[in-house]
């Protein structure tokens, strides 16, 4: 029996007008799920890992982070590394969303596990049709559960 469990999308995005704008494409796109939002680093982890840091406070459910790199109390490739790096946060796809076109960085973001890397400011059509895709791609699919 496959009960799925709705899955929770993490914005760390710094720029309010950003967030707003890419939660209206997300709303638009008829994805319903909550959104946890967050303005820096700092704060997204202590959410992500607990009081603890263990990441145990998340272990079962099902995460979609969507990552600003350009932060302003660190960098989102740390908050990558550390949500990759975690039992149980590592199977949580993330979504980069960043004004850097470098292919390096891009590069170094699909070598540290991120699943999707999208430029800013970006084609809003092209946006939406991405989350579009990725909320039909979480109504059929589990993340597999951390054991």
């Amino acid at each position: 029996m496959n009960n799925a469990r709705p899955v929770t999308i993490i914005m760390i995005e710094d720029d309010e007008g950003h967030a707003r704008l890419i939660e209206k494409n997300i709303r638009r796109a008829g994805v319903a799920n909550e959104i946890v939002p967050f303005a820096n680093g700092t704060d997204a982890l202590a959410y992500l890992f607990g009081d603890d840091g263990s990441g145990s406070i998340n272990k079962g459910r099902q995460l979609l982070v969507l990552l600003d790199l350009n932060l302003p109390d660190m960098t989102g490739i740390d908050i990558l590394e550390r949500v990759k790096a975690n039992e149980h946060t590592r199977r949580s796809p993330v979504v980069v969303l960043t004004t850097t076109d470098d292919q390096g960085e891009i590069q170094r973001c699909y070598d540290l596990g991120a699943n999707v890397y999208i430029t800013k400011p970006v084609d809003y059509d092209g946006f939406a049709n991405a989350i579009k895709q990725l909320g039909l791609f979480f109504s059929v699919m589990q993340i597999p559960e951390a054991e």
